[in-house]
């Protein structure tokens, strides 16, 4: 019977941390600041977060959740927008490319939890093909050469993307660290 129990609450403990995940997206998301037809947003940053708080497969449903959450017209993506044509608009290969750089990116941190080097190379893959969908997209929607859609689509979001991972690196592990302490390891 304890046994039984244990896992219910191991469980109620997991469907929390996705929800709690998935409101975080929802509600940071949206502030973006306008540059061209891909905004800077904090969307990446909270993916990798969850991430690292929740693992590969729990951070593609979190992943998940948010865009189902947007694709029916809830304002969480950027400038606090919604729906469909949001998603199969200019920057929809970059929605859909989070969920390459969850998979990719949790692969890397279920794999070698402890390897900080392996870690980061995940999330710098997960990153480039979330780069790669979204700029194949982009250039596809705006009916521009690849190339064009890298610089106006990527080369801008370097140094941020590299920012947000090293951020995410160091609060995720703090926090995760924490959960652990006081037994919410997921």
């Amino acid at each position: 019977m304890r046994n039984t129990q244990k896992n219910k609450n191991v469980s109620i403990s997991t469907m929390t941390m996705v929800a709690l995940m998935a409101a975080v997206i929802c509600v940071l998301a949206p502030f973006s600041i306008p540059i061209g037809p891909v905004p800077i947003s904090l969307a990446t940053f909270c993916l990798y977060i969850a991430v690292i708080l929740l693992g590969g497969r729990k951070a593609f449903i979190v992943c998940l959740m948010y865009l189902l959450i947007g694709f029916v017209g809830l304002p969480v993506f950027s400038g606090f927008s919604g729906g469909p044509m949001k998603l199969l608009g200019p920057t929809g290969g970059y929605f859909f490319g989070y969920l390459l750089l969850t998979m990719i990116a949790g692969w890397f941190v279920d794999k070698f939890p402890k390897k900080r080097v392996m870690c980061l190379l995940g999330f710098i893959l997960g990153t480039a093909s979330c780069y790669l969908t979204g700029t194949a997209w982009l250039a596809f929607q705006m009916n521009m050469n690849f190339v064009s859609a890298l610089i106006v689509g990527v080369v801008p979001f370097l140094v941020g993307d590299v920012i947000k991972i090293v951020a995410a690196m160091w609060i995720g592990t703090l926090v995760r660290r924490q959960m652990n302490k006081v037994g919410y390891g997921i």
